[in-house]
């Protein structure tokens, strides 16, 4: 039977996190609570500091059930700011720094803003916003009583309309949030060090930030070293950081140095998420050398809700956590039946964010009537992922049934993508897919028709408008888009991007084998001395392949920030001649055989 119930495990106690923080510094104002690059607060600091910001808002005016962006880069700021959001009684929405300016004033605009806390004295939120600093003070007063039901936070999601869509999750679903991950045995009752690895603008932060609520520490990865690995390992080593969330992408990119057995800390214990987890990933996590979680859910179910140790024999989702209810059904919401049976997956339970801000339309076709509860008016929510169970019983992930696709832990919708390229001036159509130039470098794919259509303008407009990993790597310029009988895109007809020649004059010796490398890489036609890796459509995976490719190539010892502090190729390439100067790469010695598992 592929309907399952509730599992039998006792529902956890959900106290208020807020309860629990106060708790927590309480009986431990002097235990670590935050750890970043601008400093560190104990459990005492940091309530002091969130009191006084939660005063100042309500001072500004804010009250129960507001919103209140929160426009902070990665530092101790920030989760004095979410925090102090919540002591004063409101949600918490994130307005990322690094989003493009009209992308940061829509979302503020749509959430209906009633405060901003930024260190910019002037973010691109709409006028009569107030703003304050994230060291604003005012005179103490007693926390805002909030409601379970009353709204936590607002995050942004691409959407397949063009426009990104809030959805609001209340406090209640957080608190059990916290709970489920504690009844499962994912979070250990002694406190933790944890690493907060995700952007604050999607899910995935949430159940990071929240540890220190029950009096775990706290370091906060800022992006330099979130984005090279050795540095990134040696932050985690540095902290002892005892538990970490990461994608299986990022996971590739860490594996080895954290895996060395110069790396004395040893592994944290993973949460991965944000995408499926490869077979080969599966069977390495599983012989026992590093602890392991796979955790699934939505945004709109409040992040993670089914949950299985990385162990056994190949990758599956695991079970639903106490008051989850799972159903897969077909197109006519019946139950499918019998192993390997592929139907949606749909959830239902306590766990349910309140829907879309502002959009009642939108919520109610994907928060739906759960005709499987015993409770009146109980809803369940539509996935849009396909499962099924093997005849083991394991639920397995399938894949989607629309056109929303996951990059490197992010949510992506190719229409919302569609949207914004077919919008610039000069395109007549446009489509949008997933190219995959080397095994595990998936990358966004854009194709145009229109006479005056310029690849290289058109990137440079997006990237004015949309968040870095919404922006294509590449635009092809086709005379017409390929359809299908009935007259739709045929994407999957679609052409690969071309890798024309270099143009002539690159240069030779190092310089041309590192920008021949980069066109690899990239699957770009040509690069220029001035092009900035990043804004050709890299990320940190393509630069992980770009330093393994020249290390084999030249024998250097090369470096991942090496390419990511490069302002361009041309610096990079002074810095791989130098490397090529220093001498040939050192043996490295290999990786331990066999590491116990660790803490």
């Amino acid at each position: 039977m592929t309907t399952f119930a509730e599992p039998a495990t006792v529902a956890p106690s959900t106290v208020d996190l807020l309860t629990r923080l106060r708790a927590a510094v309480a009986a431990h104002p002097d235990r670590p609570a935050v750890h970043a690059a601008d400093g560190s607060l104990d459990f005492a600091a940091l309530d002091r500091r969130t009191a006084a910001l939660a005063a100042a808002l309500r001072a500004a005016g804010v009250g129960r059930g507001d919103r209140v962006g929160v426009h902070l880069a990665r530092t101790l700021d920030l989760p004095v700011a979410l925090l102090a959001v919540w002591r004063a009684g409101a949600a918490y929405v994130p307005l990322d720094p690094a989003y493009p300016a009209e992308r940061i004033a829509f979302m503020a605009a749509d959430a209906h803003l009633a405060a901003v806390v930024s260190a910019d004295p002037a973010p691109p939120v709409p006028a009569g916003v107030a703003v304050l600093r994230p060291d604003a003070e005012a005179p103490a007063a007693p926390d805002t009583v909030t409601h379970p039901l009353d709204p936590a936070y607002v995050i942004y999601t691409s959407g397949s309309t063009g426009r990104p869509k809030g959805v609001e999750v209340p406090f209640g679903t957080v608190a059990r949030l916290a709970a489920n991950l504690e009844a499962i045995g994912a979070h250990r009752s002694e406190p933790a060090v944890v690493a907060w690895n995700a952007s604050v603008s999607f899910d995935a932060s949430v159940p990071q930030w929240i540890r220190i609520c029950r009096g775990d520490t706290l370091v906060v990865v800022d992006d330099a070293r979130r984005a090279d690995p050795a540095r990134l390992a040696e932050l985690l080593a540095e902290h002892a950081v005892t538990d970490l969330d990461l994608t299986p992408s990022h996971w590739q990119l860490l594996r080895e140095p954290l895996l060395d057995p110069r790396n004395g800390a040893g592994v944290p214990r993973l949460f991965m998420g944000g995408e499926p987890v490869p077979e080969r990933t599966w069977r390495e996590l599983a012989d026992g050398r590093v602890e392991a979680f796979n955790l699934y859910g939505p945004t709109e179910c409040t992040v993670e809700v089914i949950a299985a140790r990385i162990t056994g024999p190949g990758p599956h989702l695991g079970e639903p956590m106490p008051g989850v209810r799972v159903h897969l059904l077909d197109e006519r919401l019946a139950p499918v039946t019998g192993p390997g049976a592929v139907g949606e997956l749909y959830l239902g339970g306590p766990v349910l964010a309140h829907g879309y801000a502002g959009q009642p339309g939108l919520t109610a076709g994907r928060f739906v009537a759960d005709p499987f509860a015993q409770e009146p008016g109980a809803r369940m929510y539509r996935t849009g992922d396909q499962a099924r169970r093997t005849a083991e019983g394991l639920l397995e992930y399938v894949g989607r049934v629309d056109r929303q696709v996951k990059l490197r832990g992010f949510r992506v919708e190719l229409g919302e993508v569609e949207h914004a390229v077919a919008e610039l001036d000069g395109v007549t159509a446009a489509a949008v897919t997933v190219h995959e130039p080397a095994p595990g470098d998936t990358r966004l794919a854009a194709y145009v028709t229109g006479p005056a259509a310029d690849p290289a303008t058109l990137l440079a407009a997006l990237r004015r408008t949309l968040p870095a990993h919404l922006v294509p790597a590449t635009v092809t310029v086709l005379d017409a888009l390929p359809l299908t009988p009935n007259g739709k895109t045929d994407h999957r007809a679609l052409p690969a991007p071309a890798a024309e020649p270099a143009a002539e004059g690159t240069g030779g010796g190092v310089a041309e084998q590192v920008a021949e490398v980069w066109r690899t890489v990239l699957g770009v036609p040509e690069v220029l001395p001035t092009d900035d890796f990043l804004t050709l459509g890299g990320h940190s995976l393509a630069a992980l392949r770009v330093v393994h490719l020249l290390r084999r190539k030249l024998n250097v010892e090369l470096q991942l920030r090496h390419l990511l502090n490069a302002a361009d190729l041309a610096a990079f390439t002074v810095a791989v001649e130098q490397a090529a100067a220093a001498g040939p790469a050192t043996a490295r010695p290999a990786l331990a055989p066999r590491r116990p598992a660790v803490r």
